[in-house]
């Protein structure tokens, strides 16, 4: 949807130093998309994956006098602007999910389609890995884990057969994982919807990059650096990211005074306004030329008040 985000972005970029943090830069399309139809735009890039960094580095040399890009995870946006002397940005952009190269690179063991190690590490310096938490973790927590981020109905099977099957081998590969939430999921379920591990590779992968803990302390923190009439974009990619997205989002543009007043009052005014109505869909083309982005759901919103 870079067209989308190129139109909503724009009109927050119209200044003589106009500045946009991408708080998850991936591959750097966005960023050089936003840096091609922006030339006085400065573009701040943030991503935990040292691969994203030196991929988007290369890609966007052209333009290496209008970049910062910094080694780090997105909730850590004010200390990325602080040092990067930037604390108010007119732009700012969340691409999140896991990455095309991190799906198609087998060694990293996002994917249920590759045999691997279970491994889902965005940053391949920290410690927890996906083995750690399928072997680790008791039941309980596991089925949580299953449960809440990846919204698996029979999270107490899978997470039970798991206990079971690492008690003498440890589950330590991707296709090995799978092949257990196969066999937990009854058949008549295993029939519809794909393959059944998606959901549970979704809940450990979460998990292990703590996704939802950073966005839910990022998202606030890019509203905060707004400039008024600074833009936020927020590409989300299944329905936990985008609910969180949806609430943060609404928390900031609804009126928090007292109902009933005669005249509203100024420091209860909403600081921003939605610029979509809910969640915004790939059209058919972009979902013919890449069928990932099928699950992308767009929300946009703009400062509109000092505060």
């Amino acid at each position: 949807m870079i067209g989308r985000v190129l139109e909503l972005l724009a009109p927050a970029l119209t200044g003589p130093e106009p500045v946009v943090v991408d708080a998850n830069l991936g591959l750097g399309g966005h960023a050089e998309a936003l840096l091609a139809a922006h030339p006085a735009l400065h573009l701040i890039g943030i991503d935990r994956d040292p691969t994203a960094i030196e991929r988007s580095t290369a890609r966007l040399a052209p333009y290496s006098e209008r970049i910062t890009l910094v080694r780090a995870v997105s909730d850590e946006l004010p200390e990325v602007l602080a040092a990067a002397g930037r604390p108010r940005v007119h732009g700012a952009l969340f691409d999140l999910g896991v990455s095309s190269p991190q799906l198609d690179e087998a060694e990293r063991g996002f994917a249920y389609s590759y045999d691997a190690p279970l491994d889902m590490r965005m940053d391949p310096g920290q410690e927890l890995t996906a083995a750690d938490v399928v072997n680790t973790y008791s039941v309980a927590e596991l089925s949580r884990v299953l449960r809440d981020y990846g919204e698996e109905k029979f999270a107490a099977r899978i997470a039970n057969l798991v206990a079971k099957e690492r008690v003498e081998h440890p589950i330590m590969t991707t296709r090995r994982l799978a092949d257990l939430v196969r066999t937990a999921i009854p058949a008549a379920t295993r029939r519809t919807g794909g393959n059944p591990a998606k959901r549970t590779f979704q809940a450990l992968r979460i998990e292990v990059n703590q996704e939802l803990a950073a966005l839910e302390r990022a998202l606030p923190a890019a509203l905060d650096a707004l400039a008024l009439g600074g833009r936020v974009v927020v590409l989300a990619y299944h329905s936990l990211e985008d609910r969180l997205t949806k609430q943060v989002l609404a928390a900031r543009t609804r009126d928090t005074g007292p109902p009933g007043l005669p005249v509203p009052l100024e420091a209860h005014q909403p600081r921003f306004r939605l610029l979509t109505r809910g969640a915004e869909l790939p059209d058919d083309d972009e979902v013919a030329d890449n069928p990932r982005a099928a699950s992308a759901r767009l929300r946009a919103a703009e400062r509109i008040r000092q505060g």
